[in-house]
Formats: structure tokens, sequence, C-alpha cells
């Protein structure tokens, strides 16, 4: 069995408010764009995702809903406050007991970024890849059967895309 993991960083938040602290910033309209861009892309490369595994902060919420919202059958999130600028080695965690052959999972950078890099067997050819910016998108097959049985550098990189190439 194949399982797919699409590793999504959220999409572009804003400081317009400074009196909402980080866990409540909202995206910006370059932010809700670039999710935008990244629903459909999932949606026309055929990455539709079984499970939704999203960190609590406002700015991931917004992505996934705005992602969610281009698919044409989107699962109901699970809303994750230990999401919340995790670690790799969280992140990780979270995902162990998925059920869904295909998990999207939305949080933060560095975890994001480290953690697609760490699973990939072989990064993709994009220097981009290790900065991992905003709606940065990986998507990672895995040969197992449970989410369990992954482990570093056991990723094939499928796809990797950034909305900026998107939104030409």
């Amino acid at each position: 069995m194949t399982l797919r993991l699409i590793l999504t960083r959220h999409a572009k938040s804003s400081w317009g408010n400074p009196g909402l602290g980080d866990h409540d910033r909202p995206l910006n309209a370059r932010g809700r764009a670039s999710a935008d861009a990244i629903g459909d892309w999932l949606v026309a490369s055929g990455h539709l995702p079984g499970q939704a595994l999203v960190s609590s902060a406002a700015r991931t919420r917004e992505t996934w809903a705005r992602i969610a919202d281009r698919l044409p059958a989107p699962p109901p999130a699970t809303i994750l406050p230990g999401l919340y600028l995790a670690a790799p080695g969280e992140m990780l965690a979270v995902l162990r007991p998925a059920r869904a052959p295909t998990v999207i999972m939305i949080a933060h950078n560095p975890g994001t970024a480290q953690l697609a890099d760490a699973l990939a067997a072989q990064p993709p050819d994009d220097p981009r890849f290790f900065r991992y910016p905003t709606a940065a998108t990986t998507v990672l097959d895995f040969a197992a059967d449970n989410w369990r049985d992954i482990a570093p550098g056991s990723g094939r990189v499928v796809d990797f895309v950034l909305p900026r190439d998107l939104l030409k």
C-alpha cells in the first residue's frame, strides 16, 4: 500500500493588527490567493486528502478552509494545538495515528521545512524547498501500510510547489 502526505506550510499571514497575538493572525490578501491556488493545484494534480491535520493557529485554519473550499469532497479538519510551532518529531507523532491513505498536514516553519527534509529520501531539485516559503507544499509517498511505519528518509517526493509559481 502507498501512503501519501501533503505537507503544507500556512499561507502568508497579516501583521496589520499589532494587538493580535501570533496564534491569532489571519491570512492577508496574498495568503488567501495562495491558499486558493494550492487548493486548485491539489485538485488539478489529483492530490485529494482523506484526512486533514491542522494547527490551531488562525492562519493555518484559514489556509485549510480556503484549500477545502476548492476540493470536491474535503474531509473535516482535525484542529491540533500540538501542531502550533511544532518541531518535526512532534509533527511526526501527530501523523502516526492517522487513518486515511492521503493526509494533508498544515503547520508552521521551521518544523514543516525540517519535517519535509527529514522525510524525503531525495529532496526536490529546487533550492526553495529548504526555505519552505509560505504555502509551500510537498507531496510525499511512502511504501507503508500504516503511518506508524514511516521513517525519516523513506518518502518519495512526488511534487513540490509554491503558490508564486501557480499565480504567474
